[in-house]
C-alpha cells in the first residue's frame, strides 16, 4: 500500500539547510561510535540532556528521531509494526515510533537507522511512558532509567514564569520539586558512571549550562524579532527545524553558534524587508506538535490567504523555557530547575494558558490552530482575549487521524470565517 506523501517545505532560510546537513553528519558519526562499541543513549525531550553532554555520552532524542521517521513517510508502517507485535498503536505515537522501527526490522530505515541504545531515559509524564520505555529497553537490551514527573502542588501558582524562572528559579519553584529531581539526577550520574565508565565533572556541567543559557538568549532575541516584524521574516515551516536542530545539541558551542547564526539571518532578512510572505494579511499560532511530515502545509496558507504561521512552541519554548542562571549556585540543581518544569509550560493549565495569551499578544496573532492538545484552559483564555482558536483532534505523526486535504479545508474555513475578520479588526485598530 502506497503511503501518503507530505507537502514539502519551501526553503526560507539558508541556515536551516546547513543545520540539517550538520545533523546528518553528526548522526552518521553517532552510528559509527555505536558500531565501534561506544554506549549511545536514547533520551526523551524532557530528560536532562546536559548531563550526557557533560560526560561526552552520545545521545539521540526520541522526538527528533520520530520527526525524521515522519518526514521520511515511514510512520504508518512503523505504527503497523507496533500493532502486529501486540502493542498499542494509538497511544504515545510520537514516542513509540522508534520502537516501531525496531519491530519493523526495516531494510531501508531513515538515515541508516537508529543505533541500538545502551541507555534509555525518559520522564514519566504519562501513564503509558513507563511500560513503553521498559518494553523498548527489554527489546533493545538497553538499561532504562526513568525520571519521575512531579506537578506543581500550588493551587494558584504565579503567572509570568517566563520572567521569573531564569534567575529566580530557586525561589519561584517549590523546594520539594527541586529536591526530588536533584536527588534523581545525582543517582543518574552514578548510574551513568557505572554503565559507561565516564566520570562526571561539575565544572564541565557548569560550562554546558552556560552555553545553553547563551543559546536561549539568542533564541529569545530571534523570537522577539519574528514577533515584532511584519511581514514576518520566516514562518514556522522554517523556524521549527532551524531552532530544533540546535536544541538537540543544547549546551555545545556549535548549538550556541547555530542559534546566533539563526538570529543573525532573521535580523538580516528583517532589515532587508525579506519575508516569508510579502502579502502577509493574517498572523497565526500553531499550538501542539509540528507536522514534520508535511511542513509545506503551513506555507500553503501563505500562498492562498496571506496567512502566515508565525509562532510554534518550538521557538517559543526555546526562548522562554530553558535559561537557568546559577551564579555560584549548584549547576545540577539549576539543571533540575530547567527540567522539572518541562511540560508545565506547554500543558499545565495555570502555566500554559497565561503563556499562550502572552505569546499571542506579542506576535499580534489573529488566530490559533491547536492540534492534538488538551487545550481547554488555553482556548478559554485566548478566546477571552479576542483570539479565535480552532482545535483539531489529531496526532501529528499518525496520518490515520488527518490528511493534507482535510487540514487544508478546515483551516481554510477557520481563516475565512474567524481569522481574517480578526486581522481586519487588528489592522483597523492600528
Amino acid at each position: 500500500m502506497a503511503e501518503q506523501a507530505g507537502v514539502r517545505r519551501r526553503p526560507e532560510l539558508a541556515c536551516t539547510q546547513r543545520f540539517i546537513r550538520y545533523q546528518r553528519e553528526w548522526f552518521a558519526e553517532v552510528r559509527e561510535r555505536a558500531a565501534a562499541g561506544e554506549p549511545v543513549a536514547l533520551l526523551s525531550a524532557d530528560a536532562p540532556h546536559e548531563i550526557y553532554r557533560a560526560m561526552d555520552i552520545p545521545y539521540v532524542v526520541v522526538q527528533w528521531w520520530s520527526s525524521v521517521i515522519a518526514a521520511k513517510q515511514k510512520a504508518p508502517g512503523y505504527l503497523r509494526a507496533l500493532a502486529a507485535a501486540g502493542y498499542p498503536d494509538d497511544s504515545e505515537q510520537y514516542n513509540a515510533l522508534p520502537l516501531g522501527e525496531l519491530l519493523a526490522a526495516d531494510a531501508d530505515p531513515p538515515w541508516g537507522g537508529l543505533p541500538r541504545p545502551a541507555i534509555i531515559s525518559a520522564s514519566l509524564s504519562t501513564d503509558a511512558m513507563r511500560p513503553l520505555f521498559e518494553t523498548w529497553a527489554e527489546r533493545s537490551g538497553a538499561v532504562f532509567y526513568p525520571v519521575e514527573k512531579t506537578v506543581d502542588p500550588r493551587a494558584d501558582p504565579p503567572e509570568e514564569w517566563w520572567a521569573r524562572l531564569p534567575g529566580s528559579w530557586d525561589r519561584f519553584l517549590p523546594a520539594a520539586r527541586l529536591d526530588l529531581l536533584t536527588d534523581e539526577l545525582t543517582g543518574l550520574v552514578r548510574v551513568l558512571e557505572q554503565t559507561t565508565g565516564r566520570r562526571f565533572s561539575e565544572s564541565r556541567l557548569a560550562e554546558v549550562m552556560h552555553l545553553a543559557n547563551e543559546q536561549a538568549e539568542h533564541n529569545a532575541a530571534a523570537r522577539d524579532l519574528v514577533a515584532a516584524t511584519a511581514p514576518a521574516p520566516a514562518s514556522v515551516a522554517e523556524t521549527m527545524p532551524a531552532v530544533m536542530v540546535p536544541q538537540w545539541h543544547r549546551g555545545s558551542a556549535w548549538a550556541r553558534d547555530a542559534a546566533a547564526e539563526f538570529r543573525a539571518e532573521l535580523r538580516q532578512r528583517a532589515d532587508a524587508g525579506e519575508a516569508a510572505c510579502q502579502g502577509e494579511r493574517v498572523r497565526l499560532m500553531w499550538l501542539g506538535r509540528g507536522l514534520w511530515s508535511s511542513l509545506g502545509l503551513y506555507q500553503h496558507f501563505q500562498d492562498t490567504y496571506g496567512a502566515v504561521f508565525v509562532w510554534s512552541m518550538y521557538l517559543g519554548l526555546a526562548a522562554d523555557g530553558y535559561a537557568r542562571y546559577f551564579d555560584g549556585r549548584d549547576p545540577l540543581r539549576a539543571l533540575a530547575a530547567r527540567f522539572v518544569t518541562v511540560g508545565d509550560e506547554l500543558r499545565m493549565p495555570a502555566w500554559s494558558a497565561a503563556w499562550h495569551v502572552k505569546e499571542a499578544a506579542l506576535h499580534q496573532v489573529d488566530g490559533v490552530v491547536s492540534l492534538g492538545e488538551d487545550d481547554y484552559f488555553s482556548v478559554r483564555r485566548l478566546e477571552a482575549a479576542g483570539v479565535p482558536v480552532l482545535s483539531l483532534a489529531a496526532d501529528n505523526v499518525d496520518r490515520r487521524t488527518w490528511s493534507e486535504d482535510e487540514l487544508q479545508a478546515v483551516i481554510a474555513r477557520f481563516i475565512e470565517e474567524r481569522a481574517i475578520p480578526a486581522a481586519e479588526r487588528r489592522h483597523h485598530a492600528s
